[in-house]
């Protein structure tokens, strides 16, 4: 597993972005300046058409300048047809980047033990980077031509009259020094709200998930508080979004319309002096009303909320690949409330692979009941121990545990004699291989696959491993090593996906393999082999059950079963532990193998 940490969604992103795509954005910048040249040339225009046509009583020139304004017209429509494919080119990417950014963060706060609930994962994923790519698409279609109509339009007016220029511009430059302070609070406010949003919706999701246990331990009233608590938030964060937006569109209004105000009070000191003819003073008014006015109204407005919304959302995507927080795998239960901060250790690396458990209590979230409750165990390096237990008795819980995926509540988990919290994760990753009973198989070669935790592992290791698990004959069907899998593969059984990740983890330089029913899909036969090929190897192993034929031919057994959790040798147990007799002699009058 690399542990390279996911690049963080921020400027450097962009600057990354816009250098690999350096072209793309070159094309746009031009294609841009082209499509602008409306708004540059009209107000020239219209003053022409008055001054040498109408006003000079030539109106044939006059119509030639107005048709050159229609002109200008036309090509504008053209630049924008041919700009919009151009657009594409920087969208769509920079979807992919963010989609790999927050997928890379998501692992890494898995690989790092991280609690986060499910509802906010999948909404970063989903909700949150398909709107950055709405937004970033809208922005590049609205505020970029907002944005260059408004420049081109006071350069147009500077070489139609500089005076006006001049007393036009300062109103502003003053309305837009003034909104930028504002669009800061609006964004502040943005970035509450969309905060609100997200414990509103982990709050709704869990409650809605464990309502039956929300009923059954009479917790309604104090679950209602607490959502109830969460609407509140998310309303009045809400309104202050809704009440500053407000504002600034109140102060943009007066800032557009004061360029104009201000020309039509010196009109007539410039009319009189000769520093402005009348063709020259409607096409002033013309870029101020048809260009300048419309132009800023609309890119404060664009920005005050697309941009604001960009900056917002890209807030939250930054803060999701950088920070994780301790507890179970998978985003189950309510998230813990911050600790105490405490001076950071350096990482341990255990001297062995040897696992024990003193006093360990694990639950998930507070008040839950505990799903391991005071386990004693020592596992020894190079050891085979089998797990055994009804359904819910926390086996797969405990795999988490060993893997250092998550720490113990209360009680001391070691490895190597190194509370398993404290312990390097670098050398944890390279030392301890989980295989969850969905076995994953990742689109790419047979041999990609089967080398991802060894990636410079010899053909004649990875058909070593593949032989010894019993996966070579699914090798050679899929046509040897360099043979395609996954989406660009055909489809694999569930049991033929086990075979992968069994094949992958033995060739993996880990000392210590969890297999979590990761023989469910394998005949008894097969997953004998599989079981014995590890045990041959020297790993520590430690296999949670799916047939009690795992455990009959098994060193040592487990059997998690609440207040009667006992440990021992198989024909111990059959003394000693009522349920695990039960399972064997239910196991034994079935006729299974």
């Amino acid at each position: 597993m690399s542990e390279a940490a996911p690049r963080p969604i921020d400027r450097h992103l962009f600057a990354g972005f816009l250098r690999r795509h350096r072209g793309a954005a070159v094309a746009v910048a031009g294609w841009s300046l082209l499509e602008a040249v409306p708004a540059l040339a009209s107000g020239l225009l219209v003053a022409a058409a008055l001054d040498r046509g109408f006003l000079a009583e030539r109106p044939a020139e006059g119509f030639f300048w107005i048709g050159l304004l229609g002109a200008a017209m036309v090509f504008r429509a053209l630049m924008t047809r041919t700009l919009t494919p151009w657009l594409g080119r920087i969208v769509e990417p920079l979807r992919d980047d963010l989609v790999t950014a927050v997928a890379a963060g998501a692992v890494q706060r898995a690989a790092a033990g991280a609690r986060d609930t499910a509802g906010a994962g999948v909404a970063r994923l989903t909700v949150q980077v398909e709107t950055v790519r709405s937004l970033v698409s809208a922005l590049l279609r609205s505020a970029r031509q907002l944005g260059v109509s408004l420049l081109m339009a006071f350069v147009g007016l500077a070489a139609l009259s500089a005076p006006v220029a001049a007393l036009t511009l300062p109103p502003v430059l003053l309305t837009l020094l003034l909104c930028v302070p504002r669009l800061r609070v609006l964004a502040r406010r943005q970035r509450r709200q969309l905060r609100a949003e997200e414990r509103l919706t982990g709050v709704a999701g869990e409650t809605f998930d464990g309502i039956r246990d929300v009923v059954a331990c009479g917790a309604r009233d104090r679950v209602a508080d607490e959502l109830s608590a969460r609407i509140t938030d998310h309303r009045d964060a809400v309104r202050a979004v809704a009440r500053t937006a407000s504002a600034n569109t109140l102060l943009v209004s007066l800032g557009s319309h004061l360029p104009l105000l201000v020309l039509l009070l010196s009109a007539p000191r410039l009319l009189d002096s000769g520093a402005l003819s009348v063709g020259e003073l409607l096409g002033a008014t013309s870029y101020l009303v048809s260009g300048v006015a419309p132009a800023l109204r609309s890119l404060v407005a664009v920005l005050g909320s697309w941009g604001v919304q960009l900056a917002t959302v890209l807030s939250q995507l930054s803060r999701s690949t950088r920070e994780a927080r301790p507890g179970p795998p998978g985003g189950q239960g309510p998230a813990l409330p911050p600790q105490t901060p405490q001076t950071p250790r350096s990482p341990l690396t255990p001297s062995s692979p040897d696992l024990s458990l003193v006093n360990v209590v694990y639950a998930y979230g507070p008040g839950a009941a505990p799903v391991i409750d005071g386990l004693s165990l020592d596992i020894p390096a190079g050891s085979h121990l089998t797990v055994v237990g009804p359904s819910g008795a926390g086996k797969s819980t405990l795999t988490t545990l060993l893997a250092g995926l998550a720490g113990p509540d209360s009680g001391r988990l070691t490895l190597g004699g190194v509370p398993v919290t404290e312990v390097d994760r670098a050398w944890l990753h390279r030392a301890v291989t989980l295989i969850p009973q969905e076995a994953y198989v990742f689109t790419g070669t047979v041999r990609d696959n089967l080398r991802y935790l060894r990636p410079q592992a010899r053909d004649t290791d990875i058909l070593a491993s593949a032989t010894a698990v019993g996966a070579r004959t699914l090798v050679d069907r899929l046509g040897g090593l360099d043979a395609p899998v996954g989406l660009d593969g055909p489809p694999l059984s569930s049991g033929e996906r086990q075979l992968v990740a069994l094949a992958r983890a033995h060739l993996s330089p880990a000392s210590i393999v969890l297999l979590d029913e990761a023989c469910c899909h394998l005949d008894p036969a097969a997953e004998e082999r599989a079981e014995r090929a590890f045990a041959d190897r020297g790993t520590t192993l430690v296999v949670v059950a799916h047939r009690i034929s795992s455990a009959l031919r098994a060193p040592r057994v487990l059997v998690l079963d609440g207040e009667r959790t006992a440990v021992g040798t198989p024909a111990q147990l059959l003394d000693s532990s009522p349920l695990y007799a039960d399972l064997v002699g239910h196991w034994v009058s079935a006729g299974a193998p």
